[in-house]
């Protein structure tokens, strides 16, 4: 592998893919359980689109902190492909266009297969995906990271998996994308609150930074352990399978909260962060198999 494929790759940010996968899974084994339907088409379709936006929104993140001056050589977090000069502005921006316009191509057919409501969802994602750290008002620099995050990467990619196979949405849909929103934005969490007195001196205001470090690690505390305490609904309406085999990964929930509490923010939380993506696609796999079985 060249080197620069290694910096695209470095850029991609593969632990936070998560965030992409966990979704795709999720909608699609709800559909099958609750309306016994399976398109594997869609699926493979709508995972390669989701990985693309996530990818591309990362790239962008990459370029537009550094523009911004968050990412300076104090950083704690991993490497960051712009900042480290590892790539040129001209080539991460171009990454990241690629990335968008695979999304594009993938969600051709969505869009043909699911109608205007997969239309407006992929034209929203793409446009957040960039205004994530891009556009007059960045919503990872005014503490919008997290509302982001369950908005589009677990209502939408889950509700929107589930409309694409069933041409509906139930409130499954809606639980199971909050769900997994829940703990994609406990790797957001994790992450903001590693970074929190870098982000302050950048002037990035996210809710660790608005709120207090205290706040920060409250919020990882709910993140993580809330989509347990909703896994009620799937006893009630599922059965028992899926509202206990989630329940497999609550030893990494606990290692995730018992490491921030116990640590000050740093280096240690890249750490937490690879539990957090471990806990996020274990949850969501474990649930899928839950609804299917």
């Amino acid at each position: 592998m060249s080197k620069a494929a290694k910096a695209l790759a470095l850029a991609a940010r593969p632990k936070t893919l998560t965030a992409a996968v966990a979704p795709v899974i999720v909608g699609t084994a709800l559909a099958r359980a609750e309306r016994g339907v399976l398109h594997w088409w869609l699926f493979w379709l709508a995972l390669v689109g989701a990985l693309a936006i996530q990818i591309g929104t990362n790239l962008f993140n990459d370029l537009l902190d550094f523009r911004r001056g968050t990412d300076t050589t104090q950083r704690l977090g991993p490497l960051r492909a712009t900042q480290a000069g590892l790539l040129t502005e001209r080539q991460v921006f171009a990454a990241g266009m690629v990335t968008f316009a695979i999304a594009i191509a993938a969600g051709i057919p969505l869009v043909i297969a699911g109608g205007v409501p997969i239309l407006v969802l992929g034209i929203v994602s793409l446009a957040c995906g960039y205004a994530y750290t891009g556009g007059p008002y960045p919503l990872a620099y005014n503490g919008l990271g997290e509302l982001f995050v369950i908005a589009f990467f677990g209502l939408g990619a889950v509700g929107g998996m589930y409309y694409l196979h069933t041409g509906t949405l139930s409130t499954g849909a809606v639980l199971a994308g909050v769900q997994v929103g829940f703990l994609a934005s406990a790797l957001l969490a994790v992450n903001n609150l590693r970074d929190v007195a870098e982000d302050r001196n950048g002037k990035k205001a996210t809710l660790a930074v608005r709120f207090g470090v205290g706040f920060g690690r409250f919020e990882i505390f709910f993140f993580c352990i809330a989509p347990f305490v909703l896994n009620a609904y799937w006893y009630r309406t599922e059965g028992l399978l899926p509202a206990l085999l989630p329940v497999l990964t609550l030893p990494l929930a606990v290692l995730v909260i018992r490491g921030v509490y116990r640590h000050a923010p740093g280096p240690a939380y890249n750490r937490f962060l690879a539990q957090t993506a471990a806990l996020h696609l274990g949850f969501s796999v474990l649930l899928a198999i839950g609804l299917t079985a």
